[in-house]
């Protein structure tokens, strides 16, 4: 699974073939969640709130490099790294 950003010690990565809707993984200590680009709503797993919340606001930075990723995924092309948020 490719590593596409890292910031404050959230990783984030994203599955080849992986299944609808359109979302990317993202990993917190020993907590992960499964993460819908589209509206940003958790589709599985927690994070802790400060976590969170830097997630949602990096993923609608980059939404649309990240709906790109998806595309690139899902067609199984090489993924693309994403500026983290600073």
């Amino acid at each position: 699974m490719p590593e596409i950003s890292r910031f404050y010690g959230i990783i984030v990565r994203m599955f080849t073939d992986d299944h609808v809707p359109p979302h990317f993984h993202a990993f917190y200590n020993e907590f992960e969640i499964l993460m819908d680009i589209e509206d940003f709503r958790i589709l599985a797993g927690n994070f802790p709130p400060k976590a969170l919340a830097l997630t949602i606001e990096w993923a609608a930075i980059h939404q649309s490099e990240l709906l790109k990723n998806w595309e690139l995924a899902c067609n199984k092309k090489p993924t693309f790294k994403i500026d983290p948020l600073i």
